[in-house]
């Protein structure tokens, strides 16, 4: 490691003595996800020395980049965050060298701050799926940057003077069914609609960033994973993948543990789902980290039809967090949001802490409360959460509380279900005989108990599995279950008092990559369910599901990465063993690289929904889809984009099912989908042009 004014320099020789080979594909710098299957290494560089965030710089043998921020306690890294720096690769019979050029002003730090920073090198070997770290990190200790080593050396260093503009254009020609009217449903189109915009950043105080965006542009952004949606009670949790909003979004929001499926979020950006402009402050000063964001959305106004009040419209968001570093890894904060829109808000506030208890066990709290104000009149709430976690190398044991009352609501965030009292605690214990073939074997339990505020229980969940952990990253693990959910009369209309259902079920986890070429994830379960999607009249009922998740991942040449995806739904009435619906998700995605920066992405998905009239309420629904991206990424920021994307789904070409003797629609059987005719109902031709200018 090697430092001069406008760079640090880092080199590591990686050598293979069992000559297994090196896996190294020549893949596209994917922004929100690490390598797949491939060796690697990484640099961890704690620049403010305070433990609990980082910068991530994963290198390939390819030379291929993938960079991320690290929060201490969240468990994941946030590969959203893209940085411009320069890195080289050879592979050899002996292994592979590894050259990297990091600028300073690509980082954040105190140039005052003692010369003195946290520093892991990291090696994975894939084939072994193991990880090297130097300096050792102990699996006893909870936390990685407490374990750092110091780097020194850093003299007359600074981040400089750091301004970036990123101006782009877009021109698209599109064709789409506007469905905002259910009574008129039309096709909407232009050709060679024009666009552009501005992203700005400004470094200032050597650790203080200002980013700001006019009329932003997520065009490159490629679909969602796919999910089962189907005969679901609450919402389904979709990640954000837009870079404005996932830059350090790690500072404006609490840590969340492992098990954050119970956990709400006061933050979930894609709420402000089409903004015209941004402006976000985020950075570390002294023991403080500090988050501000305001934006506007214009979705409001874009989804009712023309002569609805809120035509035109937009909300306006403002959201701010502070928290203040306490000792080794704890910390007090306080957030608060607030959307406005045409006299309705949404305000929530409160605080938080995360306390770090001794070497293995942590804990941490949060309380809010929300004041809202809409057309059902005034309403306030609470959320309050609790956690004790601890970890160790055999162990892991996660307990939290969670209390929301009826009225809490937070529009910014993600709160899929109110009224509950819930406490749930995960455990694991694993042996580790590191044999030749068995790595680690052990077993995993979660228990989950849910009341609402009338002391009722309406839910209970206790699952079990043993996993077996196998050399060359391969996983087994059998999966058994057993659910309780009760219906109350505010659940579902029609009930005249609480039922209860109970349902138990097994499962099989598989997954693996034990060659360069082949990686695979298989979940299967079968198990009892609550069917909620019914035809008017009739009540929820007890069902046999089956759900499978299937991924495999290919790579037939070191330039070729083929991702397919299989998700099947089915649910059978238990009464009458005739399925209610069947959903099946099949998705294939082929990416090309020709050069570093040049790749050609194809993606087909097809979702297909069979479902009976007689147990059902859904329609039936078949749609395809297929994607196409040329991308040429000389570095983050400087980009063209060449992308189509086309859909065929089943709808007729009169669209709607009229009303009797009439040419109005029937807002309440929606669209007329034959089953086997397919139309095309949108197409999108797009090309998109952006440049870093970097002072």
């Amino acid at each position: 490691m090697a430092t001069t004014p406008p760079n640090l320099y880092i080199v590591m020789l990686c050598w293979d003595d069992k000559h297994w080979g090196v896996r190294g594909s020549l893949t596209r710098r994917e922004p929100f996800t690490p390598f797949d299957s491939d060796d690697y290494v990484e640099f961890t560089l704690d620049t403010f020395r305070d433990q609990r965030h980082a910068f991530l710089f994963d290198v390939n043998p390819r030379a291929v980049q993938a960079d991320a921020l690290w929060t201490e306690g969240q468990g994941q890294p946030d590969y959203s965050w893209d940085t411009l720096w320069y890195s080289r690769a050879k592979i050899s019979k002996d292994g592979y060298v590894i050259w990297t050029a990091i600028p300073f002003r690509s980082l954040r730090f105190h140039p005052q701050n003692d010369n003195q920073w946290g520093i892991l090198l990291t090696r994975y070997v894939a084939h072994e799926n193991e990880y090297d770290n130097w300096p050792w990190l102990s699996a006893r200790l909870a936390g990685r940057l407490n374990q750092a080593a110091t780097a020194t050396g850093f003299d007359n260093i600074s981040p400089g003077r750091n301004m970036q503009f990123i101006p782009y254009v877009e021109s698209r020609t599109f064709r789409e069914l506007d469905t905002r009217d259910p009574a008129q449903p039309r096709f909407d189109s232009a050709s060679f609609q024009g666009k552009a915009g501005l992203d700005a950043k400004f470094v200032f105080h050597d650790s203080l960033v200002l980013d700001a965006t006019i009329n932003p542009d997520f065009a490159q952004v490629e679909s969602d994973e796919p999910q089962n949606t189907i005969n679901q009670r609450f919402e389904v949790f979709f990640p954000e993948k837009r870079p404005f909003f996932l830059e350090n979004s790690n500072f404006f929001e609490a840590p969340l543990i492992d098990i954050a499926f119970l956990q709400p979020r006061m933050l979930f950006t894609r709420r402000i789902a089409d903004p015209s402009f941004g402006v976000r402050l985020t950075g570390k000063q002294g023991p403080w980290n500090l988050g501000f964001l305001v934006a506007d959305d214009r979705s409001p106004g874009k989804i009712v039809t023309d002569n609805d009040p809120l035509h035109g419209q937009r909300a306006y968001f403002v959201i701010g967090r502070v928290s203040r570093d306490l000792g080794e890894q704890s910390s007090i904060g306080a957030m608060y949001t607030d959307r406005e829109l045409q006299g309705t808000f949404n305000r929530v506030g409160g605080l938080d802490g995360t306390f770090r208890l001794n070497q293995n066990w942590n804990a941490s709290y949060r309380g809010y409360m929300s004041s809202t104000l809409d057309a059902n009149g005034y309403q306030f709430g609470q959320q309050h959460d609790a956690s004790l976690i601890g970890t160790g190398r055999r162990f892991t044991f996660n307990l939290e509380y969670l209390d929301i009352t009826p009225k809490f609501l937070s529009e910014p965030g993600f709160v899929p279900r109110v009224d509950q009292r819930t406490i749930n605690q995960y455990g694991h214990f694993y042996w580790r005989p590191e044999g030749k073939h068995l790595t680690f074997h052990g077993l995993e339990e979660n228990t989950t108990q849910l009341w609402d505020h009338t002391n009722t229980t309406v839910q209970q969940v206790a699952s079990s599995d043993y996993v077996f952990g196998f050399r060359r990253n391969i996983i087994l693990a059998p999966v058994f279950f057993y659910q309780s959910d009760v219906l109350r009369p505010v659940d579902f209309t029609g009930l005249s008092s609480n039922r209860e259902f109970a349902q138990h079920g097994s499962g099989l986890v598989f997954r693996g990559s034990p060659w360069r070429m082949l990686s695979w994830n298989t979940r299967i379960f079968r198990n009892g369910t609550v069917t909620v999607v019914l035809p008017a009249g009739q009540l929820p009922y007890t069902g046999d599901e089956t759900a499978i998740f299937q991924t495999i991942g290919l790579k037939p040449t070191d330039r070729l990465q083929i991702d397919n995806t299989y998700i099947l739904e089915r649910v059978v009435n238990g009464l009458t063993h005739h399925a209610a619906v069947n959903g099946n998700i099949l998705r294939s995605k082929w990416n090309y690289q020709f050069t570093r920066e040049f790749s050609l992405r194809f993606i087909a998905q097809y979702n297909g929904l069979l479902t009976s009239p007689n147990y059902s309420s859904l329609q039936t629904t078949k749609n395809m889809n297929f994607d196409v991206l040329f991308t040429y990424l000389l570095h983050p920021g400087t980009a063209v984009y060449v992308g189509y994307n086309s859909n065929l789904e089943n709808v007729d070409p009169s669209l709607c099912n009229h009303l009797p003797g009439s040419t109005q629609c029937d807002p309440n059987r929606g669209l007329l989908r034959p089953r086997n005719l397919y139309i095309n109902d949108g197409r999108q031709l797009f090309v998109k042009i952006s440049y870093l200018f970097r002072r």
